[in-house]
């Protein structure tokens, strides 16, 4: 891990971000908003994943996004895709061993909400883990027991609601459920998500949370909904929905981003 750091210590040529943003299915036009792009493909960092979905290009930059330098990772590795649910842990400790503080999760999600639907942004304020995998099995000593009781930090969440009004925009909040995937769901797991109390479904996130307070990082999350749950609408769910309906709300959440960091103290 040393020569990864040393090597992004390098090219960062003095950059020294305290947040980092891991950017979903669809979602990487976010980086069009980062100026002083420096850009480095995971393929030039040994350990980072490689992933094998569309519309995860698989690259760091890093930059300034408002005021605040910030690295963004484009694109991150899925549990569902060989069955690892600490694929993201590598580059989260090596975002950690950078300096960095706090780590802004996004993904796209499927909302079980008839008052959300596909455009909306959604802030994570809780999340269920229904897949039951963790990434910390395997992991000794008694930091592996890492509480979750505020794994989303509060003053990050009042700062993105903050922006939101600021920006006009509407921003739900609610409870992420964490399904493995990559199947989508049926409509009696989107009904059981509701009655166990879950605003949106997805097939991330909840790993890369875990792994980001098991490194001591704040953590905060948002969801753009893409689609409503299976059998809410009578239609099947496609991964090429997810990508279509994704830059709609990516721009909204871009937005709330950008006026965010540009008010950090």
């Amino acid at each position: 891990m040393k020569n990864v750091i040393d090597l992004l210590v390098e090219r960062l040529d003095g950059l020294v971000p305290r947040y980092a943003i891991v950017l979903g299915s669809g979602l990487g036009s976010l980086v069009d908003e980062v100026s002083d792009q420096i850009r480095i493909s995971y393929a030039d960092l040994p350990g980072f994943p490689k992933s094998g979905v569309t519309g995860h290009a698989g690259e760091l930059v890093a930059g300034y996004l408002g005021r605040e330098p910030v690295i963004m990772l484009s694109g991150r590795a899925h549990y569902y895709e060989k069955g690892d649910a600490k694929a993201m842990r590598f580059p989260i400790e090596v975002l950690k061993g950078l300096g960095v503080t706090a780590l802004i999760l996004t993904n796209s999600a499927g909302s079980v909400r008839e008052d959300m639907p596909p455009g909306s942004v959604m802030q994570i304020a809780d999340h269920i883990n229904y897949s039951g995998m963790n990434p910390l099995i395997g992991e000794e000593g008694d930091g592996r027991f890492v509480g979750m009781t505020s794994a989303y930090d509060p003053e990050i969440a009042l700062a993105m609601r903050n922006a939101a009004i600021r920006s006009a925009i509407p921003l739900f909040s609610g409870t992420y459920m964490w399904f493995s995937g990559p199947s989508f769901e049926t409509p009696a797991e989107i009904r059981m998500a509701r009655i166990l109390g879950a605003d949106a479904v997805g097939m991330s996130t909840v790993p890369e949370v875990i792994l980001a307070r098991y490194f001591g990082l704040k953590v905060a999350a948002a969801s753009v909904i893409t689609n409503y749950g299976a059998g809410m609408t009578g239609q099947e769910l496609s991964h090429e929905e997810t990508k279509d309906m994704a830059p709609v709300g990516g721009q909204r959440l871009a937005t709330i981003l950008q006026e965010m960091f540009s008010k950090l103290p």
